[in-house]
């Protein structure tokens, strides 16, 4: 059930004709209460589409009590008609489940440019609020899905509260978050300043240590809903680990169904003199097209792993690099060590380990291959 298993939600997924191959295409999720604190995150493209500026300000004031998505379009650059859209689309929700329209946050996703029909997305709404139900969360979280294979949700039960979550995403995976729309929801009793922190937290180590392509969305949104109707206040630790387990396992989803993928590839960078130089380091390695290629073609070439370290600011000594792949130390002190003869790049999960040796901070940045099938679906994308 994903969003609708903590208590206080309820859910629909419903075919609005935005897409023309009639799948699902909206998704409505309300919180019923008693509580309606709310947090959220966007893209950092400064290039942010409708539904982004509409949202921005919704959340400003920590209470959200829906939240509208579609798929098939995602109302970016489609001029102030577009803006008028969404707003529209805000009220539509606001006047069926009787709460205000500066409380509905708005996410669409598809292609740049296209005019959303808005009186389909009207019409759709007005199904979607007859549809919500309690058990409504499996269809939500396909009537999000543009290019996904697969629909993505987590659950996370807590002592007496629980969060539940459902995202999508494909392609176009980069910080800050990834190409994608995440709506999250718990029945834990959480302040919206605290909702806020947590999710900055969480986002922090999951979304914005996705990389698959280095291409980052206009539509970004992630999405928190705290309905209180459990009863159960946790402690702020115990709700942002609890969070983070969420976060990390919608992430991971997102990476195992990257268009075209073949590998998912998890780099962990060593005993760096700082997170930020961690993350520096394992994000140029994810974002190097010719380490992921050769990961593509089975070759453990550990040198485009040290060209990409070299081109960032952290602090290492050039001369006194390890390098692993699989598990394998192929390098040792910036010189070939074990035989890569030995490292097996057939299956799907690949691990690269990077030992700068200059402190003690770490990271984990994940990507995955570059293959003809992520060129082709991109030569001729399709919402």
């Amino acid at each position: 059930m994903s969003i609708t298993h903590p208590a206080g939600f309820v859910a629909s997924g419903v075919h609005a004709g935005l897409k023309s191959n009639g799948n699902l295409d909206l998704a409505l999720v309300l919180n019923e209460g008693p509580r309606f604190d709310s947090a959220s995150v966007f893209t950092a493209n400064r290039c942010k589409a409708n539904p982004v500026l509409w949202s921005q300000e919704v959340v400003k004031d920590g209470v959200v009590k829906a939240v509208v998505l579609n798929s098939g379009g995602a109302n970016c650059y489609t001029g102030p008609d577009g803006f008028q859209t969404t707003h529209a689309v805000a009220e539509k929700v606001a006047e069926k489940a009787g709460i205000g329209a500066i409380d509905v946050v708005v996410c669409s996703t598809g292609l740049i440019g296209l005019a959303n029909p808005r009186q389909n997305l009207l019409d759709g709404v007005e199904a979607a609020h007859a549809a919500l139900s309690a058990d409504g969360g499996e269809l939500a979280a396909q009537a999000i899905m543009t290019t996904d294979s697969v629909n993505k949700q987590c659950v996370v039960q807590g002592d007496g509260w629980s969060i539940g979550a459902m995202a999508k995403g494909a392609g176009m995976l980069a910080p800050a978050l990834a190409t994608m729309l995440v709506v999250i929801t718990t029945d834990a009793i959480v302040p919206a300043d605290e909702l806020d922190a947590a999710l900055r937290a969480a986002t922090r180590v999951s979304f914005d240590r996705l990389d698959s392509d280095g291409c980052m969305s206009t539509n970004d949104t992630v999405t928190v809903l705290a309905s209180g109707a459990s009863g159960v206040q946790p402690t702020p630790e115990e709700f942002t680990a609890a969070l983070q387990e969420v976060c990390i396992s919608l992430a991971k989803q997102l990476l195992a169904d990257a268009e075209g993928a073949d590998h998912e590839i998890s780099i962990e960078v060593l005993n760096a003199a700082s997170e930020d130089d961690a993350v520096e380091v394992g994000r140029s390695v994810a974002r190097s097209n010719l380490f992921k290629a050769a990961v593509f073609g089975k070759d453990p070439n550990w040198g485009r792993v040290l060209a990409s370290v070299g081109t960032t600011q952290a602090a290492f000594d050039p001369a006194d690099l390890d390098v692993a792949i699989n598990g394998i130390w192929v390098c040792k002190q910036s010189t070939p060590a074990e035989d890569p003869a030995g490292i097996d790049l057939e299956p799907r999960s690949v691990t690269v380990t990077i030992d700068l040796k200059a402190g003690d901070a770490t990271a984990t940045v994940w990507t995955n291959d570059l293959t003809h099938a992520y060129v082709h679906e991109n030569s001729a994308y399709s919402s």
